[in-house]
């Protein structure tokens, strides 16, 4: 399993779906983080997440290795329409799944930001937004803008629907990132947990092992 779960920094994400499969925001572990919290970024851990750091990367990584992410159409924070053809651009994706009630995902948001503007071209950064209970939740959508803008994270963040319901209900806490190749599949393990380097790590061993293929 992927050796940066260490000292894990999540929200446990008790993501429950309704019969329609449509994502609803019943969240534990970070229930209780005040509103400031969640602007300045001060994380919160996850003490089911800590117990046992690395069972959770391996239940989602039998479930999700080289598997091909599935179709969706989405809506991002700026209403445009996003399918699953945004991982054809690019070589490798990193998809970093958050909430707005998460404190590690909102203190690690100005490092991916940051990162985001130095990827090389054949790699992006996309955020998959777990909490915003479709399009009257204003609520959470402002505060998803808010989160972006104050960390100039400037790189696409997409609203989660039902069509992410395969991937996302074997997401036990956030962030959760994944990485996806162009061809869609879903590539490595997955990192649980606030860890930039970690993600920064994977994507230079894949990277580097694309060119020794060649």
């Amino acid at each position: 399993m992927n050796r940066k779960n260490k000292h894990l920094t999540t929200c446990t994400a008790l993501t429950a779906l309704t019969a329609a499969l449509l994502l609803m925001t019943v969240m534990t572990g970070c229930a209780g983080t005040p509103a400031d919290d969640k602007i300045t970024g001060n994380t919160t851990s996850s003490p089911a997440a800590e117990s046992n750091p690395t069972e959770g990367a391996q239940a989602i990584s039998e479930e999700t290795a080289d598997a091909a992410f599935p179709a969706f159409t989405a809506t991002d924070l700026d209403g445009n329409t996003v399918t699953e053809s945004i991982f054809s651009e690019k070589d490798l994706t990193v998809l970093n799944i958050w909430g707005t009630f998460c404190g590690p995902c909102i203190g690690e948001m100005p490092e991916l930001g940051e990162w985001a503007k130095e990827m090389p071209d054949n790699v992006q950064i996309v955020g998959l937004i777990i909490d915003i209970n479709g399009e009257d939740d204003t609520e959470h959508h402002d505060l998803a803008v808010d989160i972006t803008q104050q960390a100039s994270a400037e790189f696409p963040n997409l609203i989660a629907n039902a069509d992410f319901a395969p991937v996302l209900k074997n997401v036990i806490g956030v962030p959760t990132t994944l990485f996806i190749d162009g061809d869609g599949k879903i590539v490595g393990d997955p990192v649980i947990g606030a860890d930039v380097d970690g993600y920064k790590k994977f994507v230079e061993d894949y990277l580097n092992g694309q060119s020794n293929e060649q």
